[in-house]
């Protein structure tokens, strides 16, 4: 599950902890198993992402979260008892952030169009730690349009484009140097109509004194990072642009006509790729950031390593 803090901000580490705004409580549908009573202590999915039958974007990792700690020992077996299978051969692994979250992701953006079904058959098998699978889990989704956003912090501009073709490219505003966002690529968790943000929930300023102050709740909000990066639009700047020169707290900020289009072109899992900050890029699980991870790094957290997908 994503979780983190409730604002729009951020000037802490580089970590993914709540530092930038509000992160919804569970982003990521829930797995739903037939139940069956374990013979001992089970292992359970607490999620599954994406959710059985929506449509996704290409940059959407398929993301699995057991309720229990999974051994190093144990990944492998785990690993290929959570097969993907697609209506096209797509190469990809999994990849473990810590003990509890693996997510699969293909070696460059899926192809749009593609049928995905992930069978997770975890019946029996261990996690290593005294825990054994009880159940099956299977989620099928679709992948969309490919669809894409290329934002220039320093041109104040945001470029969408669908299946290859540009178009539009809007104005926007994003972090300042106190408080910059962050650069890379992240796929979009969610979106909300409206998103009630706080400066003193993350730590920037509960002195209602203060310029950083504020508490707004927001519309059309575009969820990219776990600590809580959106796209929005911001009363505190109505015409983002290089004539306004106004930075955010570490989100981007668009026009409310812009922000409002943008929200009807964008669905869970398109990539949106920033550049021209001076922070770091977003940590791979904060959020769904896996492209964030040359293939090496990806690789390196797999227990079974690079595989070809089995076919639907």
């Amino acid at each position: 599950m994503l979780v983190g803090a409730s604002a729009c901000g951020g000037g802490g580490g580089d970590k993914a902890s709540g530092d930038d705004a509000k992160a919804p409580g569970k982003p990521s549908a829930s797995a739903s198993p037939s139940p069956t009573k374990p013979a001992g202590p089970p292992m359970l999915l607490d999620t599954i992402t994406p959710q059985t039958g929506t449509t996704a974007g290409v940059a959407m990792p398929i993301s699995v979260v057991f309720t229990n700690p999974v051994e190093a020992k144990a990944r492998a077996t785990v690993e290929k008892h959570m097969k993907v299978s697609t209506s096209r051969p797509v190469v990809g692994a999994w990849h473990w952030f810590g003990d509890k979250r693996a997510d699969w992701r293909p070696k460059t953006y899926w192809p749009a169009g593609t049928k995905v079904k992930i069978d997770a058959d975890l019946k029996g098998v261990s996690n290593g730690n005294g825990r054994y699978g009880v159940r099956s889990y299977t989620h099928t989704f679709k992948i969309g349009d490919d669809v894409r956003a290329d934002v220039s912090v320093t041109g104040h501009t945001m470029k969408v484009s669908r299946n290859g073709k540009p178009v539009r490219t809007l104005s926007i505003n994003a972090g300042s140097a106190q408080y910059p966002t962050w650069n890379g690529t992240m796929a979009v968790i969610d979106k909300q109509e409206k998103v009630h943000m706080t400066s003193c929930s993350v730590g920037i300023s509960c002195n209602k004194g203060s310029s950083n102050y504020y508490d707004l709740t927001l519309p059309w909000d575009v969820h990219l990072t776990q600590s809580g990066t959106y796209v929005h639009y911001s009363t505190g700047d109505p015409n983002p642009g290089s004539g306004s020169a106004r930075g955010s707290h570490g989100c981007v900020h668009l026009s409310l006509s812009d922000a409002k289009w943008f929200y009807g072109q964008v669905k869970q899992g398109d990539p949106i790729t920033i550049t021209g900050s001076p922070r770091a890029k977003a940590a791979a699980d904060n959020g769904y950031a896996a492209f964030n991870l040359g293939w090496g790094q990806w690789l390196a957290g797999s227990a079974s390593g690079q595989r070809t997908t089995a076919t639907l």
